[in-house]
């Protein structure tokens, strides 16, 4: 389960670093276009004709309503780029996009910046070199690039960020995932599995030499893929289920004709990756609390199907469902289920799951839908 105190730091560096990220844009805008805004006003002074000096507080107004003009539109442009998505986008859809937006802004631009100095105010056209098409197609141009640099700076600050958040995330997911592989192992190498093994084969000794021998490959088996799976976050399911028979083998011979076992598993999930120790997890808990507690005893089944680019593994036991997966009651799951549902969050993100759920009377399925790919990858 999740740390509250860890949420609780999460959650508040993420909101410092949204508080920052717009102190920073809030800089941004007003120095590019207030030194947009100085370039002009200097272009103004050194190279205006004499009606521009003849009325220079008019120009510099002119030029100051101009710049606060852009300004506006590149800032409502934000929500707008917020709501399709497109700071998620690559470079190859985002570049076209970039392009008709930046044309967009600056035609609306010009039209308002034309409308309002030579139609609202009726200003005298300055020039009779060049007719108002003519000068307006030329500033549509200039302002295209204008706003197509400004998404550029735009959208590649948000890719860097991206980036940043993404090598973050990565960082904390690889810590979160080895921390709960630890306590998963710790979990798993049950001392009381071991004690009731060493037992059991303390009789086998006598009387079946032959299993003995065969029982101590298994257990050694065991032992030796618990301790070294915490080195990779995935294995083939083809590895788990064979631990997993190693396991149950183990386990008949304590428990005899009361431990029945049916496997159905589709030959195209052999080679799936899965977190390790995830079905001897399963298998473990169905025989603790499906078999061990059962004066008959029953059967555990091993289900495995791929279905939508996912392992769908489903282990039956016999037995009554008290509790789930996300809050288990001592009596009923404990650490190993929580802890594998805590790996496969933590590696495949939403799209992975476990649960419990009693599927009929006196039988419980544990369910783990875990996806082909991981969700960092």
């Amino acid at each position: 389960m999740d740390n509250p105190a860890s949420t609780t730091v999460v959650l508040e560096d993420t909101a410092r670093r949204e508080r920052a990220k717009e102190r920073l844009y809030v800089t941004f805008q007003f120095g590019g276009w207030g030194f947009l805004l100085v370039l002009q006003i200097l272009l103004l002074l050194y190279f205006g004709g004499k009606e521009v000096h003849q009325d220079l507080l008019v120009a510099i107004a002119n030029e100051v309503m101009t710049i606060a003009m852009a300004m506006l539109l590149a800032h409502y442009a934000r929500p707008f780029i917020h709501r399709r998505g497109w700071k998620q986008l690559g470079w190859r859809p985002l570049i076209p996009r970039v392009i008709a937006t930046a044309a967009v802004l600056s035609l609306i631009w010009c039209a308002a910046a034309y409308g309002v100095v030579y139609g609202l105010l009726q200003q005298p056209w300055p020039t009779e070199k060049y007719s108002m098409p003519a000068l307006f197609a030329v500033s549509w141009v200039q302002g295209t690039s204008l706003f197509t640099g400004w998404l550029c700076l735009y959208f590649f600050y948000h890719l860097f960020d991206r980036f940043n958040r993404s090598e973050i995330e990565r960082l904390r997911l690889s810590t979160h995932v080895k921390e709960a592989e630890l306590r998963a192992l710790k979990s798993q190498v049950n001392p009381h599995f071991i004690f009731n093994s060493l037992n059991s084969l303390r009789a086998l000794i006598e009387e079946n030499p032959p299993r003995a021998r065969e029982a101590v490959t298994q257990l050694a088996n065991l032992l030796r893929y618990s301790l070294q799976s915490g080195q990779s976050e995935t294995v083939p399911f083809e590895e788990e289920l064979r631990i997993a028979n190693d396991y149950l083998a183990l386990e008949q011979v304590r428990h005899e004709e009361r431990l029945r076992v049916r496997l159905d598993v589709a030959e195209d999930t052999l080679s799936l990756p899965i977190p390790p120790l995830l079905l001897q997890t399963l298998v473990e808990n169905a025989v603790k609390y499906g078999i061990s507690r059962r004066p008959e005893g029953g059967e555990i089944a091993i289900i495995a199907r791929r279905e939508n680019d996912s392992l769908r593994l489903q282990v039956t036991n016999p037995g009554e469902l008290t509790g789930d997966v996300a809050a288990p009651p001592s009596v009923s799951t404990g650490m190993g289920l929580r802890n594998a549902a805590e790996r496969l969050r933590l590696l495949f993100g939403e799209r992975a799951s476990l649960q419990l759920r009693a599927a009929a009377p006196a039988l419980v399925i544990a369910e783990a839908i875990v996806p082909c790919n991981l969700a960092n990858a």
